[in-house]
């Protein structure tokens, strides 16, 4: 069991509390402060995290998946430390033999016949990147997106993201930007049917919603509809991406080859921003008719482009992607004999290591966040259904440590079950 109360604060952690909450973060820190989740991270290794009052917690969270390889893994970080030595951000004018050999690594490993790659900071630029390059490839400008899908806060991925948000900053595109229902396969062809639309930006599994699995053909039948009606496709692969799977992509496991795929978050390896928009040859002929229509001053920063190269190494190899189904095997058949005794986990939903797992209240997610940060779990309910928690296991965990897991879980459920709650259904809406 985790030591040290949850709710006891160090002087150092209340101070760092204080100062986010004046200077940063104000409506967080108050948020999570409610949902009794005041964490402050502190020490950071593997695939744990300690609070800043030496708490320690199972990171199941893992930031989305920046952590899939876990937290300053010792390869990762020997590859960052080699590389201060001899470069540094780099300049992005200029052609860069590290950021060049990342490229070619990916097009060789990435589905289909992508080609080129548009290294960016983050996933949202990465998916401004990726609409910019459909609008240009089809001269279209209207993009399909899922309605309960996030690819971001920037301006185009913003606006192909939760309408709400867009809205409150007045950065909505409503004429552009055509929401339809996930798993609905008649209403994205009715979207499409004019023949008017550039791409549909399409999370392989969307993970704020809860990470939905699709059905067996809908992916395949929506990359059908692109093409019948000269539609490009884009998959958001920043959270189902670099093996979670099982495949080193999630759309591999319905064989699905996209016209535009985006990486991020864990391509940096938790230790240095970078992601990327990969291209087929058609969609990136702006690279050579107009080489600086997209520019990124830290965009593949060569720091952070030998740390991607180890993490594609690193996830792509098939002893990595036998223990990603191995673990995925034993997770799913403990949650069932969980589930079999408490009714309260009322859904189980898994590809491979991503999974969603939904509780039968309204806020069962945040009933069920609190208890699993309790017990010395962290994992986030999800933004657009806090029924629902995000359950990320990492890519190289054993069973032992999952077999831990599943213990806590198993007390932190006994708790949530039994919390009596009338408030209304919650959403904040997190990059989860």
């Amino acid at each position: 069991m985790p030591n040290k109360s949850p709710t006891v604060f160090s002087k150092e952690k209340q101070h760092t509390l204080e100062l986010a909450q004046q200077y940063l973060i104000p409506g967080r820190v108050e948020a999570l402060k409610n949902f009794g989740i005041p964490l402050v991270v502190g020490r950071r290794e593997g695939y744990y995290l300690w609070d800043q009052d030496g708490r320690q917690l199972m990171d199941f969270h893992l930031n989305g998946g920046v952590f899939n390889i876990g937290h300053r893994h010792p390869m990762a970080l020997a590859t960052l430390q080699n590389a201060l030595s001899n470069l540094d951000i780099g300049n992005h004018h200029f052609p860069s033999t590290v950021r060049a050999e990342l490229a070619e690594k990916l097009a060789k490993l990435s589905p289909g016949y992508l080609h080129y790659t548009v290294f960016t900071s983050s996933g949202s630029e990465a998916n401004d990147v990726a609409i910019k390059s459909a609008r240009y490839a089809t001269g279209r400008r209207k993009i399909v997106a899922i309605d309960a899908a996030y690819h971001g806060r920037t301006g185009l991925s913003g606006a192909a993201g939760d309408d709400a948000v867009a809205r409150y900053f007045h950065s909505d595109e409503p004429a552009d930007f055509i929401k339809v229902p996930f798993n609905d396969l008649a209403a994205m062809e009715e979207a499409l049917t004019n023949s008017d639309v550039a791409a549909v930006l399409m999370e392989t599994i969307p993970a704020t919603y809860g990470f939905p699995v699709p059905d067996k053909d809908y992916l395949p039948d929506v990359k059908a509809l692109c093409k019948k009606y000269g539609s490009l496709y884009i998959a958001d692969e920043v959270q189902t991406g670099l093996g979670r799977t099982g495949h080193l992509w999630g759309v591999d496991c319905w064989s699905v080859e996209p016209d535009i795929m985006v990486v991020g978050k864990g391509l940096s390896g938790g230790l240095y921003p970078i992601s990327a928009a990969i291209l087929s040859k058609d969609v990136g002929s702006w690279l050579t008719d107009n080489p600086w229509g997209h520019v990124s001053t830290f965009g593949g920063a060569e720091l952070g482009c030998p740390v991607a190269s180890l993490v594609l190494d690193l996830c792509s190899s098939q002893e990595t992607l036998d223990n990603v189904n191995r673990i995925a095997s034993f997770l799913k058949e403990g949650l069932s004999d969980i589930q079999s005794r408490h009714s309260y986990l009322c859904d189980i939903r898994q590809q491979g290591l991503v999974i969603g797992l939904q509780f039968d209240h309204p806020n069962g997610g945040i009933h069920m966040s609190k208890a699993l940060f309790d017990h010395g779990i962290w994992a986030i309910f999800a933004g657009f259904d806090s029924s629902l928690i995000q359950f990320k296991p990492g890519l190289l965990v054993d069973q032992d440590y999952c077999a831990l897991a599943l213990e806590r879980f198993e007390k932190a459920i006994k708790v949530a079950e039994n919390k009596i709650d009338t408030s209304p259904t919650i959403s904040i809406n997190p990059d989860v």
